[in-house]
Order: structure tokens, then C-alpha cells, then sequence
């Protein structure tokens, strides 16, 4: 469970973020915002619960904000609320979710891993009956069967740093994405990435090599083999390490879960537990010397 130490470090690295970027937020407005009561809990407060759920043991909100929140943060949080009404002001802090957590993206080293993991929204068995996400949800397939929900497809370096991210329906073929995915990273993205045999493309691979990025895959069975470096080879090697973050967020995080009753909960569920994974200390990493980042740089 979170000290009280670090709840107060990860309320103030979430405060100054809100500090700095509502005023910007509320200029660019066409109008403004509707009249309303003053709420007991600020955005910061509310972002702060929700990132702290996904660094405790709980798996379910209700049961951590009534179990824990309600009676060991009081004193921390004065103006805590029903459980009913912190729900009502979870949907205000949604841009604030995402803004924050694009600033704490990191910039790339050299070395990227890429690849893609399903968000099941129902059982399958449900999917007929499903009616939250049933305009936007898709079935897609993964190497272990079938699901009805959304693609995350992550982007992170070998410290195991986030560096970009995008969430699409769940039929999205994974190779789509990528150029925007790797765009979209701040500094821009540069040197190797890696991924799985889904990324097959060579009209993506010479897309990529003109943005200074070397896409690196294994052959497909069947396909004729090619050379590889020794580098690209031992990078192919420890493609695992992406595999790895995303088994955190999905068991640690909960960045997936069925029991979503409306897009904004699904939403700012997805942001905080990546945020949460962005404030982790300790995250899977390759022990690789700055002297190889810059031969393969």
C-alpha cells in the first residue's frame, strides 16, 4: 500500500502539473465552462485517488475507496465525498489524466519495443448482450483466441519507459499505428525498433528507414531468411522486455477489466493505470552500456 510519503509526492507531482496546465486549458476554451457548485475535491485530489488505486493491492475502486480511502486518508483528503459522488467527478479530470500522463512520457534512446495487447471489455460469451462499448468496441484476435474490446499498442525503450501510446478498436491490424505511434514520440524517434512477426511489412519498413528508424521482426515461417547484424539479433532476443511491461499493467495496473459501465470510467481507468506505471521506481529494463545506445544510435 502507498505511505503517506508517497502519496504526498505523488499528489504534489500531480498538483504542480495542474497548476501549470489548467490556466493554459481554460484560455483555449471557445467558451467557458458551465457554472457550478465548488466541489469539496479538486482535480488533483481526484487524479491523486485514482493513480493510488492502481499502486495498491486492490482490485476493485469501490472497495479500496470505501475500504481505505474513506478511513486512513481523512486527514489528507478533508473534503472526501460518497463513494456515488467521487464517481460523478471522475469524468472532469479525464483530459487532465491524459494530459499529465503525456508529459511523462520519455524520449527516445535508440531503442524501441513495440507491440500491442487486447483490452477485453466483456466476456464473449456476452458480446450480443454488451451495449457500453457497442459502438465502438470490436472482436479482434490475439495469439490465445478471440476478444471483444480495444488494441493498446505501446511503445517503450529499454528502461522500460513508456515513450508513446494509442488505443484502438480491437480488429485494427497492429502495423496501422506505427508511424504515428513512432511520430508521435517526443524528440522524435530514431535507431531500432523492434517487434513481433505482426509487423511484417516492407512498405512499412522502407517507411520507417526514411524517418531514421530500422524496423526489426522475425521472419515468418516460410520466408526466406535474411542477414541480420549481431546487434539486431541479441535486440531480437530480448523482445520479452515489452511483453513483460505489459503483463505489469495488465496484473499489477489493471489497466483491463469487464465491469466498466460507461467510456469515460473505461478511459480514465486506462490513463491512471499508465500513469501509476510511469511513477513506478523500479520498471524491466535492459542492462546495455551508453556505448552500445550509441553504436546503435
Amino acid at each position: 500500500m502507498l505511505s503517506l510519503r508517497h502519496l504526498l509526492e505523488l499528489f504534489c507531482h500531480v498538483d504542480d502539473f495542474c497548476q501549470a496546465f489548467l490556466p493554459a486549458l481554460q484560455a483555449r476554451q471557445i467558451q467557458p465552462g458551465k457554472r457550478r457548485r465548488k466541489r469539496c475535491l479538486c482535480e488533483s485530489e481526484v487524479m491523486t485517488i485514482l493513480i493510488a488505486f492502481h499502486q495498491s493491492h486492490y482490485r476493485d475502486f469501490k472497495a479500496f475507496y470505501l475500504g481505505y480511502v474513506c478511513p486512513h486518508w481523512q486527514q489528507e483528503f478533508p473534503g472526501l465525498v460518497s463513494y456515488s459522488r467521487f464517481i460523478e467527478f471522475v469524468p472532469a479530470t479525464l483530459v487532465l489524466l491524459f494530459a499529465y500522463l503525456k508529459s511523462l512520457l520519455a524520449p527516445c534512446s535508440g531503442i524501441s519495443f513495440i507491440d500491442s495487447t487486447a483490452l477485453a471489455v466483456c466476456h464473449n460469451a456476452r458480446i450480443s448482450q454488451h451495449k457500453v462499448f457497442a459502438d465502438s468496441a470490436q472482436r479482434g484476435k490475439t495469439s490465445v483466441g478471440w476478444f471483444f474490446g480495444f488494441k493498446l499498442h505501446l511503445l517503450i525503450n529499454e528502461r522500460g519507459e513508456l515513450l508513446n501510446l494509442t488505443l484502438t478498436p480491437g480488429n485494427t491490424d497492429d502495423r496501422k499505428p506505427v508511424l504515428d505511434l513512432l511520430s508521435g514520440v517526443p524528440g522524435g524517434a530514431f535507431g531500432k525498433c523492434v517487434g513481433d512477426k505482426g509487423y511484417l511489412s516492407q512498405s512499412l519498413f522502407e517507411a520507417l528507414l526514411a524517418q531514421g528508424v530500422t524496423l526489426i521482426t522475425k521472419p515468418k515461417k516460410g520466408m526466406k531468411a535474411r542477414l541480420l547484424l549481431l546487434v539486431d539479433k541479441l535486440l531480437l532476443q530480448q523482445r520479452s522486455l515489452i511483453e513483460t511491461v505489459i503483463d505489469q499493467l495488465k496484473n499489477q495496473c489493471q489497466i483491463e477489466h469487464t465491469r466498466h459501465r460507461a467510456t469515460t470510467g473505461f478511459l480514465a481507468n486506462l490513463a491512471s493505470a499508465l500513469i501509476a506505471y510511469c511513477h513506478q521506481p523500479e520498471k524491466p529494463s535492459l542492462p546495455l552500456k551508453d556505448e552500445l545506445l550509441l553504436a546503435i544510435a
